[in-house]
């Protein structure tokens, strides 16, 4: 008798061990990700925020008046998916304004301006690929056995990533 207790104390002792285990997998990678998407939505405040800078001297150089006015449509409470698309959008008219305008890369403050857009755009990137490869592990805890029982229970979903890259080479190959 003394035995049975002793080898259900030892096996529901290992399944709380499996489950304290698994469980803080789950809360390490909610972590990371919510540390990620942070970091995205500084960026993306950053980069909005010197893209915005840019239209003055634009406007200023250029006469142009009209001058990325979707950066004006981005709701303040937009998600990092919609801001990202919208910001991509402002920051390739951007280039494509200084290409066909090399008068503007006279300019000091633009240049400056333009050094930190480069410098924010590698920090978005980076963060972006810390959030995919952060969700790679979290679905895959979502999809495998023991994790899923915990996923099951705690009702934890597959998370979507950044796609980007596809996006971008679709944008390439539609513009060619």
């Amino acid at each position: 008798m003394l035995e049975i207790i002793l080898g259900i104390v030892v096996v529901l002792s290992f399944l709380l061990f499996i489950f304290v285990l698994f469980n803080n997998k789950f809360q390490l990678a909610i972590i990371k990700i919510d540390k990620a998407e942070e970091d995205i939505d500084m960026y993306l405040q950053k980069k909005q925020e010197l893209l915005d800078r840019t239209r003055p001297i634009i406007n200023k150089e250029l006469k142009k008046q009209d001058f990325m006015n979707q950066i004006d449509d981005i709701p303040e409470d937009a998600n990092n998916f919609f801001k990202h698309d919208a910001l991509k959008k402002s920051y390739n008219e951007f280039f494509k304004t200084l290409d066909e305008n090399e008068k503007l890369l006279k300019s000091d403050a633009l240049l400056k301006i333009l050094d930190e857009l480069n410098t924010n755009e590698e920090n978005i990137i980076g963060a972006i690929k810390f959030y995919n490869d952060t969700v790679v592990e979290f679905n895959h805890l979502v999809v495998s056995f023991p994790a899923r029982i915990i996923a099951i229970i705690k009702r934890y979903h597959k998370k979507e990533f950044y796609n980007n890259e596809k996006r971008e080479i679709f944008e390439i190959l539609n513009d060619k």
